[in-house]
């Protein structure tokens, strides 16, 4: 009888051993936002934005200059010229003024879409990989552990250089 229980209490610790490795999950964990940092694709499309936001930039301040010679014009004539003509120069000058601070925000807003327009396919090739390496890999779930992700601890499997690797880099 006591080699029984024994033998009963042997059999539910390995079914129960069997049962818990099974609910172990395979996990792992990738820093994306270094991962992005590291693509080439993403040195070259910040290149590309940062030339265009230079060349928005140049836009800009060639018309703030002309703005202001043409208030230093205006400014220094204005006790030669009637008061309607000055109010006309006053009109203007606004005109200008509401022109750039447009021009600026329209600048802004293209440098965005570009922005998105170009990162995209870069984030999407990325996803591509790390899905195509974890599942490879036999993970039921791989972890984003870029700072500010929410993952506290990463000590398990990293898998940044199977990705780089994926992505050919």
């Amino acid at each position: 009888m006591k080699q029984f229980k024994t033998l009963v209490i042997a059999v539910v610790l390995a079914v129960g051993s069997v049962s818990f490795a099974a609910a172990q999950s395979k996990v792992a964990h990738i820093d994306v936002q270094q991962l992005m940092k590291d693509m080439p694709a993403m040195k070259t499309a910040q290149a590309e934005l940062q030339k265009l936001g230079e060349k928005y930039q140049a836009d800009i301040k060639t018309s703030m200059q002309e703005l202001q010679t043409k208030m230093s014009l205006y400014n220094n004539e204005a006790a030669s010229k009637s008061q309607e003509e000055n109010q006309k120069r006053a009109q203007e000058v606004d005109g200008m003024q509401q022109a750039i601070m447009q021009a600026r925000q329209q600048a802004q807003q293209q440098l965005q879409e570009k922005e998105l327009e170009l990162l995209q396919p870069i984030l999407q090739k990325a996803n591509d990989a790390i899905q195509k390496v974890g599942k490879a890999k036999g993970f039921q779930y791989v972890l984003d552990a870029s700072p500010g992700s929410g993952v506290i601890l990463a000590e398990g499997t990293d898998i940044m250089p199977d990705v780089k690797k994926e992505l050919g880099f």
